[in-house]
């Protein structure tokens, strides 16, 4: 199954074919694909370089360090998620390494960063679906994640499933088109609301 999206102007095909399904194969993920998947995150941009994104990372072939991560999902994911054959938690450090100032850049550096891993997912025809549910808190004591990093987004990676294997509610979302606010929404020019010229 391929996302449904209708773009208003062109875009590369890899950014229109990537989306975030519920419903996952349980197929494995090859172990040189995630290799690739974590290069992209790797090279992503970020203030000063910093670079300040980790991955706790897990896959079915090892069931205690999946139910591990899975278990740092709220419960609602954890529904849907625990079909993907690889979980993951995306990390940020809150602070330079350099100086110890606070990063203001963190949390935009770490989405960049899996914005990257996913269309590299999606140029394999996998899929990656971010999640703010996670139960960080946890993460943080099963993880020994240090103080100064902040366990922030969950990921779940795989081929994507039919999505009649999902409860209704649930499956339902994966049938649907994607939508997106149009650019006169957000795309300003002169003072805050007024919509660009290039998106009239």
């Amino acid at each position: 199954m391929t996302a449904k999206i209708q773009n208003d102007h062109p875009i590369h095909e890899l950014i229109a074919a990537r989306w975030s399904p519920y419903a996952y194969s349980d197929r494995p993920v090859p172990v040189d694909s995630l290799q690739s998947l974590f290069e992209a995150a790797r090279w992503a941009a970020s203030s000063y370089n910093e670079q300040p994104w980790s991955y706790i990372v897990a896959s079915k072939d090892d069931p205690a360090g999946y139910e591990k991560v899975l278990s740092c999902l709220v419960e609602g994911n954890q529904a849907w998620a625990k079909i993907a054959p690889v979980l993951a938690i995306g990390c940020t450090s809150l602070k330079f390494a350099r100086n110890g100032q606070p990063n203001a850049a963190a949390l935009h550096d770490l989405g960049q960063s899996s914005a990257q891993l996913a269309l590299e997912a999606a140029s394999r025809g996998l899929a990656v679906h971010q999640m703010i549910g996670i139960l960080p808190d946890r993460a943080r004591e099963l993880f020994q994640v240090p103080e100064g990093v902040q366990p922030l987004t969950g990921l779940t990676i795989g081929y994507p499933g039919d999505p009649k294997s999902l409860p209704e509610q649930i499956g339902s979302r994966d049938a649907a088109r994607r939508g997106r606010k149009p650019l006169s929404e957000f795309v300003f020019s002169g003072r805050w609301g007024t919509t660009a010229p290039i998106a009239g």
